[in-house]
């Protein structure tokens, strides 16, 4: 499967039962591969999704009509939305409802993942970037509870 390929769904540590993923995914395409490739391995299990969109065809919001339809497989979905990010993000992911969850800033959302996540969830952070240091944090969060 993935092994091997720097960044496709590498996992980067356990803490509190929640298994945290780090993945490359950067447009919805690809995206809607990873969460798919995940809910193969993971079955039934809850699948939160924590994307940054910071590549520039992200930025400008070429894409964000796509997200909801990316999004499918998780079960909740955390978007960084930076204020300098070109398009509402909120408005974007209305159609998830309650399953998404925008966040201006890293810390807060972490926070906001880890409120939420629970033993058994697996928790996959996208970016083509570094995201904050967003893993280290998160585990961080988790363990402390």
């Amino acid at each position: 499967g993935f092994a091997g390929v720097r960044r496709r769904l590498e996992l980067r540590g356990q803490a509190a039962g929640v298994t945290v993923y780090d993945d490359f995914a950067h447009h919805p395409t690809a995206i809607r591969t990873t969460l798919d490739g995940l809910r193969r391995k993971v079955g039934a299990a809850r699948i939160l999704a924590v994307f940054e969109p910071r590549s520039n065809t992200m930025k400008r919001g070429d894409m964000a009509a796509q997200l909801p339809w990316s999004l499918e497989d998780a079960d909740l979905s955390f978007c960084h939305a930076p204020p300098t990010l070109g398009w509402d993000a909120a408005t974007v992911l209305a159609p998830l409802g309650d399953a998404a969850c925008v966040r201006a800033d890293i810390d807060a959302l972490v926070q906001a993942v880890a409120a939420t996540a629970r033993p058994g969830d697996h928790v996959v952070c996208m970016s083509n970037g570094g995201f904050g240091g967003i893993h280290g944090k998160l585990l961080a969060a988790l363990a402390r509870g």
